[in-house]
């Protein structure tokens, strides 16, 4: 472990650094328990895309003043993580193995592992490897099937008015994702599925403006639309049965990572609780943020 600094952020005390995992250097934020407050757990926090940033996620790190301490960390050749020259590191399975990789270099013992779309599809499957390590599992639109998740975007893109759908035939038949007019259609889909918030949160915006795009295009493909890459045909779901952590699933009402996805998860893990944000779609975290972090807490502690 290098480059280990102290300081504070969010009004809370933190530390950050540096960390090798599986040969490659991943950066970490650590949020400490005020010494005040008696520390009841640790949360490992893993942030979407794939190719997204932990900033975003930071919403979650205020869980720190409620006794738990908060980890985040850069998933490979995101964010202030190392960028290596093969794209073919880019896998579910090697994820897999970088959070346990995390999790066993800072010596974070047993964890509650909490993760956000894309995060959330890494914490389940990590759940499913490394169930030992867990003392929770929480999926905040996450996913469990990425061929469902697709046919839930399709029919959202779709039922939007046709001016709007009409500039995506237009582009997507020469695959001209990065065409300005097929960009800002793109926003109306994102400002009704993904952040329903007039602004969006400086953290949010950090995190798609340090977006990677090799993370993005090798995984999940051009567009939220177009899922082509290499995550296309993962799906657990008759696996989830395997689960036997207590389990808080969410989702937003207006999500595109619909709320049939998560009732999914919800029906596959028995130990699991469902709650679904009324006025959110995909980053519930910042567009209910005290019901989201209310919701979150009173699970963790339940937990024995």
């Amino acid at each position: 472990m290098k480059n280990n600094n102290t300081s504070r952020d969010y009004g809370d005390i933190i530390s950050e650094g540096n960390v090798e995992v599986l040969g490659r250097s991943i950066y970490w934020k650590k949020y400490r328990v005020p010494e005040e407050t008696k520390k009841l757990g640790t949360v490992l926090c893993l942030h979407g895309g794939p190719g997204l940033t932990h900033e975003y996620m930071l919403a979650f790190s205020e869980l720190a003043r409620f006794g738990y301490e908060v980890v985040f960390y850069d998933q490979l050749g995101c964010g202030k993580s190392e960028l290596p020259k093969t794209k073919a590191l880019f896998t579910i399975d090697r994820a897999i193995d970088e959070v346990e990789g995390v999790r066993r270099e800072l010596k974070l013992g047993k964890i509650h592992i909490l993760g956000n779309s894309y995060g959330g599809l890494l914490a389940i499957a990590y759940a499913l490897k490394y169930e030992r390590n867990l003392k929770s599992l929480v999926s905040i639109s996450g996913i469990d099937s990425v061929p469902q998740t697709r046919v839930e975007i399709e029919r959202m893109k779709w039922a939007l008015p046709k001016e709007t759908t009409d500039v995506y035939a237009k582009y997507e038949e020469n695959a001209d994702y990065d065409n300005p007019e097929y960009q800002s259609a793109l926003m109306v889909f994102y400002k009704k599925h993904f952040c329903r918030l007039k602004e969006w949160p400086k953290e949010l915006l950090a995190s798609l403006e340090h977006l990677s795009k090799d993370v993005y295009l090798t995984m999940n493909g051009p567009t939220e639309f177009a899922i082509i890459g290499n995550i296309r045909h993962w799906n657990v779901r008759s696996e989830l049965g395997r689960i036997s952590l207590p389990s808080l699933v969410t989702c937003g009402k207006y999500d595109e990572v619909s709320p049939k996805v998560a009732r999914e998860i919800h029906r596959g893990i028995k130990r699991s609780k469902f709650v679904m944000f009324e006025k959110s779609s995909h980053t519930a975290m910042w567009e209910e943020r005290e019901k989201c972090s209310r919701v979150v807490r009173n699970f963790l502690r339940s937990v024995r």
